[in-house]
């Protein structure tokens, strides 16, 4: 096989016109040249530049040797890098660089030895090398310059225009000053892998931190939007100038779309581009597409033709384009459960960023599998709030007619956490005509408390139904059978039983750490049944709980609640009770119906379940 042959082509200033040269670099060479080690140590040092100290080295030489063209020269696969200089013509000086085709250094690397030639014209290596006719360069000295590993990276070479029989002490000169410049690249190599270590360091911390604040803020939400939208502004902060999130819950469904910009000033082209992409499926599917192809998780590409080539809506070309398009990453959003592509997170730099480094692309794969989590996470969330959902209203009772008494009753679940809990209400008529009303509050926010709820409101009603006694004894036993049954409940509670008495009404109550009834007069004037509190249900018996009695006119409406609508993390209680209360009074001349509807409009946040129950007392 024959060796293969580089063009090089090179705008001669002062040579005459462009002059194309043929050079033959044989395979043992090449890898010589392109070995990855000593790329490495040559870029550590620096591309092509003025370098006041090899600067200096070569003119020593020039000075020592008597030569006019002195060089300290490094050599990578492509290229001759003149660190130092002295005495080289344009435009080789000002660009301090040359094909490796004009160099006669690369045989002293690639050989890892002085190179001494009286006349390049007649070595067979270096006859016919443009730098003879470019540079009237005749005779070479070089003496190779190594790094700290030994390999050759360079020389440092005096060139004269004219045959030459070079000296021993000559030779000895330029041997001696090339382990000068061989220490300083050492040195400086030293320096550059140091400072590239604590770079390393740096980026791995930051980018162990953008992992870390991601994580958290993803698991702080069930609302996978909310995530998705979280997950933009830690990245574009971070990582990248703007990407764009697309994502389904299900193979199949309808794509949501965000995009975000870390520029606020680009603020409102990204929503108009999350809304255009959400419409333009064609670009949208490219996306994606380019996230599952197979190889490479994460798709990382330079320069902006690839991406622009994917987007076939003008607008949203045009918006991407004033975003700023640089270097590019595809990472595919994967479900951990079910090993599909849910999505992808596209994450852009600008034209004045560096592209993504191959570390970056580390971290776009580590996001990618945290944003699947975190869908995976909210559809499994969903789906065990519709299944607990569904059996936490089968567990309630559909409110009986009774003489006299006019029921209205709500359930709402929370808007976030776990959605469902223990919150429940209940009302049945007793054989004697009165009627026990009852809303309870389980611990715990899960289909375990949904249970729970459903267990004990039955214990309620098997210990109620039939018997004469007052709520407090009522309650008083429910504990006893909670701890001797070992059901492992803590709720709060009130129940109440009303009767038709010579004045109107009497309500009599137990309460067991919960919110006070409200009591709606006829006149409009609320009451707030304050007493002294008593422990939870299912906590171990000590005392007889107490039964307290009020005496209310007909047309009043008795107002039983869970603490969902009326706690709040930034407000006491009381003050929240004093709301209900205040709204209570607001709407007196509503229907049951939209009472109802009022009230809850008091809940402050709707960060817990919420039971509601009206009793009306119409004569």
């Amino acid at each position: 096989m024959n060796p293969p042959r580089t063009p090089v082509a090179w705008q001669a200033t002062g040579w005459g016109a462009m002059v194309l040269q043929w050079d033959v670099i044989g395979d043992t060479e090449q890898s010589v040249l392109a070995d990855p080690v000593r790329l490495r140590s040559v870029r550590r040092l620096g591309g092509p530049g003025p370098d006041e100290a090899f600067d200096r080295v070569a003119m020593l030489v020039r000075k020592l040797v008597d030569a006019p063209l002195c060089v300290v020269c490094l050599v990578d696969e492509e290229m001759q890098f003149l660190a130092g200089q002295v005495g080289m013509p344009e435009p080789f000086a000002s660009d301090r660089s040359m094909p490796l085709t004009h160099s006669f250094s690369r045989h002293v690397v690639v050989a890892g030895e002085m190179l001494i030639i009286p006349d390049v014209r007649t070595d067979p290596r270096t006859r016919g090398n443009p730098s003879i006719d470019q540079l009237n360069a005749i005779a070479y000295a070089g003496a190779p310059i190594t790094d700290p590993d030994g390999l050759v990276v360079g020389a440092l070479c005096a060139v004269d225009e004219e045959p030459r029989e070079w000296t021993q002490s000559e030779i000895a000169l330029l041997s001696e000053l090339a382990a000068v410049c061989s220490s300083e690249v050492c040195l400086r190599i030293a320096r550059a892998a140091a400072e590239e270590a604590r770079r390393a360091a740096e980026s791995a911390q930051q980018q162990l931190s953008l992992l870390t604040d991601l994580t958290e803020s993803l698991a702080a939400t069930m609302d996978v939007e909310e995530a998705m939208r979280r997950l933009g502004r830690i990245v574009t902060g971070r990582l990248a100038d703007w990407c764009v999130v697309t994502y389904a819950d299900e193979p199949g469904a309808s794509p949501h779309v965000s995009a975000t910009h870390r520029d606020p000033a680009h603020a409102a082209d990204m929503d108009r581009l999350a809304d255009l992409a959400a419409r333009s499926r064609t670009d949208l599917q490219a996306i994606v597409l380019a996230a599952r192809r197979p190889g490479r998780s994460v798709r990382r590409e330079h320069g902006p033709a690839k991406l622009r080539g994917r987007l076939s809506d003008a607008e949203i070309a045009t918006i991407a384009t004033s975003a700023g398009l640089g270097s590019s990453m595809i990472a595919p959003i994967l479900s951990p459960v079910r090993r599909v592509v849910l999505g992808a997170v596209l994450l852009v730099n600008g034209p004045d960023r560096p592209p993504f480094s191959e570390a970056e692309e580390r971290v776009a794969a580590e996001i990618g599998r945290r944003a699947g989590l975190a869908v995976e996470n909210s559809r499994l969330y969903r789906e065990q709030r519709h299944v607990a959902e569904v059996l936490q209203r089968s567990l309630l009772t559909e409110l009986p007619a009774l003489p006299g008494v006019e029921l209205h009753a709500r359930y709402l679940p929370a808007q976030d956490g776990a959605a469902v809990g223990g919150d429940w209400y209940d009302a049945f008529a007793q054989p004697d005509g009165s009627a026990m009303v009852a809303v309870g509050d389980v611990s715990g926010h899960d289909i375990e408390a949904a249970a729970m709820m459903g267990q004990l409101r039955n214990l309620v009603r098997g210990d109620a139904y039939g018997r004469a006694d007052e709520p407090g004894v009522l309650l008083t036993q429910l504990d006893q059978a909670l701890h001797g049954l070992h059901v492992p409940a803590a709720a709060t509670a009130v129940l109440a039983r009303v009767r038709q008495s010579w004045s109107g009404y009497a309500i009599s109550f137990a309460n067991a750490g919960h919110p006070p009834p409200l009591l709606l007069m006829p006149d409009g004037r609320v009451q707030v049944w304050w007493i002294p509190p008593e422990p939870l249900l299912g906590l171990p018996p000590q005392q007889p709980r107490t039964t307290t009695v009020r005496y209310v006119p007909p047309g009043s409406t008795l107002v039983l609640y869970t603490d969902g609508l009326v706690e709040d993390r930034e407000q006491l209680l009381d003050d929240g009770v004093a709301r209900l209360a205040e709204r209570l009074r607001e709407s007196c001349a509503y229907p049951g119906d939209e009472l109802c509807a009022r009230l809850l409009d008091v809940a402050p946040r709707r960060s817990d379940d919420i039971a509601l129950l009206l009793v009306r007392l119409t004569g």
